[in-house]
């Protein structure tokens, strides 16, 4: 949700902005092949009921679907995302991250697709146009696992322990899935801060690629 807001605020945005995605493990000691649906998971890590996780849940897809996003969250196959993140950061050197992040993210939340598994990240990269014998290979072998770390280091530098978190120009921070005008409003506030400001008038010489030129005295 957060990646939607913000992306709806950039459209509002008479500026140049560009986007990274970075790595962030939630849980890093998640199986890759979990039994549990995401309610009982809840309810054992914040000692509530399936009954109030449920509801909790049904409010994140009421405020999902107010945005365009379709939730499934009945469905939800959790696991472990390393290699999600391995994808997306092999997709990241051929040009294809965003396109890749998006894929995954819908293939999670809406279409219940296993991120875990080998041969569905390798289906959802070909979709996106990336080669699937290099994906494979990739999978099958330790590559950017480096990458994937060194993200997940400097996550913990910045002290980030929850998602999504969002930095701006590696000096401002917000954090949570914050409403479309809040960033709006930050982008702006930044924006302007950012610009150079003129403190002198116009009576000094200017330079150009013609020579210089210096104002009449009157």
């Amino acid at each position: 949700m957060g990646k939607r807001r913000l992306e709806d605020a950039l459209k509002q945005i008479d500026h140049p902005v560009e986007v990274t995605y970075r790595c962030f493990e939630l849980d890093p000691t998640a199986g890759r092949d979990i039994k549990e649906n995401v309610y009982e998971m809840l309810a054992k890590k914040y000692g509530m009921s399936i009954a109030q996780a449920k509801e909790s849940n049904d409010r994140l897809v009421q405020t999902a679907k107010e945005i365009g996003l379709d939730y499934q969250m009945d469905t939800l196959i959790l696991t472990n995302t390393f290699d999600a993140h391995r994808l997306t950061m092999y997709a990241k050197t051929q040009g294809l991250m965003k396109e890749m992040t998006e894929r995954i993210l819908r293939a999670y939340f809406t279409e219940s697709k296993h991120i875990g598994d080998h041969k569905t990240l390798t289906e959802l990269a070909v979709e996106v146009g990336l080669n699937r014998d290099a994906v494979e290979n990739m999978l099958e072998s330790d590559e950017m696992a480096d990458a994937v770390r060194a993200d997940l280091q400097a996550a913990k530098q910045y002290g980030i322990s929850a998602v999504p978190f969002f930095l701006i120009n590696k000096k401002y921070a917000l954090t949570g899935a914050q409403p479309t005008e809040v960033f709006v409003q930050a982008l702006k506030k930044i924006i302007a801060e950012d610009e150079i400001v003129v403190l002198n008038n116009q009576d000094g010489a200017v330079c150009d690629d013609d020579g210089c030129e210096i104002p009449n005295k009157e």
